[in-house]
């Protein structure tokens, strides 16, 4: 079992009466990717803030690469590495001043070297003389996340990192993450874009008003939602016929000869189903097991009513590489 790369219970947040976060709890596996998702406000960069020593809880603890948020700051920024919601390049510097300027303040050995490495791997060597301000949004972005990696940080936080990018750059976004996760590098993702948090994570939260409504892996969150059902085809009309009189509450597709039977999904309920079948001597030519997918639980544990709790402590927000570098 994986070892634990950040640790939370109890941790709570309010700015005057009004509660941001109202005592989360959960655990981050060491080299996994752990996926923080909710409608806006509901407290996530708030989270990130806590977690980065950006901003101090009210109450609960937070533990992060094994040091305490509270007590040794200086201990957690040495472990962490930090990718907001806007790039937080220096326009006028140059993609390689941008990332000479971060091994500077992170006073990391060989830093040419790294510079260099950095640019070639984020495919930004033909560019990183030429100003970041004529950079396009997925070339900042990957200069961002590449300035985050200076010093080799064991965890990475990526606050709504591909936030405004074109599908071409959002995936190659995704490709560098999985890279960093087989090199053994936790991630802490918070993202609006549902997909993402699909094809990324390990685990996922779900946060809404401050309080942890849902944990899990993206299947066992899908399974928690009405919905779920099997699909059987059927060759003649007689027998999707004798299957609906077998099995009811089902609904069916007259015109794909098709039967759609609520399920809970579990291989026990599909082993059950299908034996049934058989005793009735029915064979579906086609079988498929229908989930909801994450938009789906997105709507059903998150109200639809956006809050302003982040907007709260979004001075908080705006950190910079230096603050992480100190």
């Amino acid at each position: 079992m994986k070892s634990s790369a950040i640790a939370v219970s109890g941790l709570r947040k309010a700015y005057g009466d009004k509660v941001v976060l109202d005592g989360i709890d959960f655990e981050v596996a060491a080299g996994s990717v752990f996926s923080l998702l909710g409608p806006n406000g509901a407290g996530k960069t708030t989270t990130v803030n806590v977690l980065t020593t950006l901003l101090a809880a009210d109450a609960g603890t937070a533990r992060v690469a094994g040091h305490d948020v509270a007590s040794a700051t200086k201990d957690v920024r040495a472990a962490i590495g930090v990718t907001g919601q806007f790039a937080a390049v220096d326009d006028l510097l140059s993609g390689r001043e941008n990332l000479q300027l971060v091994a500077d303040l992170k006073r990391v050995p060989a830093r040419a070297e790294v510079v260099t490495r950095l640019l070639e791997r984020f495919d930004l060597a033909e560019s990183a003389d030429k100003m970041a301000a004529t950079y396009s949004g997925g070339m900042r972005r990957k200069l961002d996340l590449a300035m985050t990696l200076v010093g080799s940080p064991q965890i990475i936080f990526l606050d709504e990192p591909t936030t405004g990018l074109d599908p071409r750059s959002r995936r190659t976004m995704w490709g560098i993450v999985r890279e960093l996760v087989a090199e053994g590098t936790t991630i802490f993702l918070t993202t609006q874009y549902l997909e993402e948090a699909d094809q990324l994570a390990d685990r996922i939260a779900v946060l809404n008003q401050g309080k942890l409504v849902a944990q899990g892996t993206a299947e066992e969150l899908k399974r928690q939602i009405p919905g779920t059902h099997v699909r059987l085809r059927f060759a003649e009309p007689a027998e999707l016929d004798a299957a609906a009189r077998l099995l009811p509450g089902s609904t069916r597709d007259e015109e794909e000869l098709a039967l759609r039977v609520p399920s809970d999904g579990q291989s026990r309920s599909l082993r059950a189903l299908l034996d049934r079948l058989d005793e009735h001597t029915l064979n579906a030519q086609e079988f498929s097991v229908h989930t909801p997918d994450l938009d789906d639980v997105f709507l059903a544990l998150t109200d639809r009513t956006a809050t302003s709790s982040d907007q709260a402590g979004q001075a908080g927000a705006e950190r910079t590489k230096e603050a992480i570098a100190r």
